[in-house]
């Protein structure tokens, strides 16, 4: 692997996907709440369903969009600065949301079966606007096309992005199983929460925008 994606690359990669990951998003929210509806169970399976999901981009990127990125100067510019404009915009949401994440992740919900709560949360990894914004717009630039073998290097450089995933959201969804009183019980958590998030989607966003690609 590091002989066709160097140790630096690797590093710079599992940094920002680390950034983008410990934002709390669709996909945090989502496990958080299964988490403190259903248990530590239940938080569990929707991070196995919802890391499938996102690594089912991660294949449709490497052998499609991620082609055509290779090779365009143009298109990969234009989706990098599409990209960093949504992250920007997704951050400022997040923001201005912050003192709403009590409704979100307090809301009752039906006990299910593990079936339900799997897809469902595959679901949302392979919806997830943020981390479609990612994998279109940020993960090319982490290949090194003198290498060869492109799609190989953004399906390893996925496979990090997803090991990191499933550490980062399984404390998230055990942390919110241990917790829910302690959650439920101070809005003003969560909404730190939220405005921390934020803050550091809109840092990525510009990071994107003026990092990458010169050729």
């Amino acid at each position: 692997m590091t002989r066709m994606v160097s140790a630096d690359r690797l590093l710079a990669f599992a940094a920002m996907s680390f950034l983008l990951i410990v934002v709390p998003g669709p996909s945090v929210l989502f496990v958080i709440g299964r988490a403190l509806a259903l248990g530590r169970r239940a938080a569990l399976t929707t991070v196995v369903g919802n890391t499938l999901g996102a690594y089912t981009l991660i294949v449709a990127v490497a052998f499609g969009v991620g082609a055509v990125v290779e090779r365009s100067v143009l298109v990969f510019t234009v989706l990098k600065l599409v990209g960093s404009a949504y992250l920007v915009f997704l951050g400022v949401k997040a923001w201005r949301e912050r003192a709403s994440l009590q409704a979100a992740i307090t809301g009752t919900v039906v006990a299910q079966g593990g079936s339900r709560t799997f897809w469902e949360g595959f679901a949302v990894g392979v919806t997830n606007p943020k981390t479609i914004v990612f994998f279109a717009a940020v993960l090319p630039q982490f290949v090194d096309r003198g290498q060869g073998q492109v799609a190989v290097q953004m399906l390893l450089l996925g496979l990090v992005f997803s090991i990191i995933a499933v550490a980062c959201d399984m404390v998230w969804g055990l942390a919110a199983a241990t917790a829910r009183g302690w959650f439920a019980r101070s809005p003003q958590r969560l909404s730190l929460v939220g405005g921390v998030g934020g803050l550091t989607m809109i840092g990525l966003g510009v990071t994107v925008a003026v990092t990458g690609r010169k050729d």
